[in-house]
């Protein structure tokens, strides 16, 4: 049976945001802009999701709706609704973000006890939101006596228990394992359209596309570095939906396609991470995971190009695991991704063909020719006498046009790229970058 929600709207919206641009470090040409112009409406009673890859500032803009940031420029508003009470909002985190040395109804009580809620109605309020997200029984565990799903409820009991008006997401379900994120999303859906849960709207940041068709009204898709709205679609699909459906799987190809076009005909091909130099934020993909697709696609039944959405399929990935796959090889000119298909280029073909040398060797020259990371250290140590540098050096440098936790991240990934290409060594005990491998 088809589920519609029917609830009435309000005549204002809960949220505008308005030109909103933000840089990381430094503002002007050192910065990093990740978000640029950025306008969004949030309407009464609408779930509404944030797609994009990675990079693409979504988090960013959740946590300047949150308050917890400030944009560099533009505005983020809460305009006065019919009812009168003020707008309030409460964020459910990819990490669960759980106190370990609080029980779980303490957990679920710290946001009332910073409102200054009187005890008896903290405790009472919290054992409620407790047992709406199936979680009764467990009010005396500790986060590491419960599961990943279960954690993420306490986390989304914690979000409910002030009463906001606007849920936020963050990649709420992407910790989680295929099943368990598969159920809460159907428990958190049934709350939604029972209308059990007090609030008027939820806002999501998530980079599945299966997900965001599945849950959302409005899908607003991102643009990557800096993130832009490139398209607003509207899933004028009834609840629950199935993912077999004819409906749904063409709405799933349209948006892949919109994800991986470039934006002008003359556009260089570096996707993901056009113009970015040295402050690109990597995504954690390995080298034996790149050789391993190249592979698949250079065989039958691909022969070097591939519809994402079926490769996804047939090799068991999740979509938003097969993308930063992807966006890998195009950075690396090993293949072109376009109107949701991924196509291999001459070089990846070569690259199957050969043995393991010529594959280093391979790898390091286009390793070194466009990441502009790994460039950079080569550099610093060919011109160096000793030809080392300490990490902290390019760390320091990283954490100028990025967070401290994707600095490290991306540092990570040029050294797993770097020791595969014998382009430079890493001792991890001194820190230390150096030219002691390479021949």
């Amino acid at each position: 049976m088809a589920i519609v929600n029917n609830a009435p709207r309000t005549a204002s919206p809960l949220v505008e945001v308005r030109n909103v641009r933000h840089i990381y470090g430094k503002s002007g040409a050192s910065g990093l802009l990740v978000l640029d112009n950025v306008d969004l409406t949030l309407q009464d009673n609408e779930i509404v999701g944030l797609l994009g890859r990675s990079g693409s500032g979504k988090s960013t803009l959740l946590r300047s709706i949150a308050g917890l940031i400030k944009p560099t420029e533009g505005t983020v508003a809460f305009p006065p609704v019919a009812d009168c009470a003020p707008t309030s909002v409460s964020m459910v985190f990819q990490s669960f973000a759980l106190f370990p040395w609080l029980t779980v109804l303490e957990n679920v009580e710290v946001g009332l006890e910073a409102k200054r809620v009187p005890k008896d109605e903290r405790r009472k309020r919290a054992l409620a939101a407790i047992d709406l997200i199936g979680l009764d029984g467990f009010e005396s565990a500790y986060p590491k006596e419960l599961s990943g799903g279960m954690r993420q409820r306490v986390g989304l009991a914690r979000a409910l228990v002030v009463d906001p008006s606007i849920l936020l997401m963050d990649e709420p379900f992407s910790a989680l394992d295929v099943l368990t994120a598969e159920t809460l999303r159907t428990d958190l859906l049934d709350l939604w359209f029972e209308g059990r849960m007090p609030i008027k709207s939820i806002l999501m940041v998530t980079h599945n596309i299966e997900e965001a068709v599945l849950m959302c009204d409005r899908i607003l898709v991102f643009s990557s570095n800096p993130g832009r709205v490139v398209a607003e679609i509207k899933v004028n699909l009834t609840q629950p939906r199935n993912r077999q459906s004819p409906a749904f799987r063409a709405l799933v190809e349209d948006i892949y396609a919109r994800m991986t076009q470039r934006a002008t005909a003359d556009q260089p091909k570096e996707g993901l991470f056009s113009g970015m130099g040295i402050g690109m934020a990597l995504p954690r993909v390995s080298t034996n995971t790149l050789a391993g697709l190249m592979e698949a696609l250079v065989a039958d039944p691909y022969n070097g190009k591939a519809d994402l959405p079926q490769l996804a399929s047939e090799l068991q990935y999740e979509a938003d695991e097969l993308f930063p796959i992807a966006e890998v090889l195009q950075l690396l000119r090993f293949a072109e991704l376009e109107g949701g298909d991924l196509k291999l280029l001459p070089a990846a073909r070569h690259y199957v063909e050969s043995d393991v040398d010529q594959r280093k060797a391979l790898f390091a020259q286009h390793l070194l020719s466009y990441v502009p990371l790994a460039g950079h250290i080569r550099r610093v140590l060919d011109e160096r006498a000793s030809h080392k540098a300490p990490a902290r050096r390019f760390r320091d440098e990283l954490e100028d046009l990025m967070s401290e936790a994707y600095a490290d991240e991306t540092l990570k990934v040029v050294i797993q790229w770097g020791r595969y290409a014998e382009a430079f060594a890493y001792d991890e005990s001194a820190d230390q970058f150096s030219l002691e491998n390479p021949e």
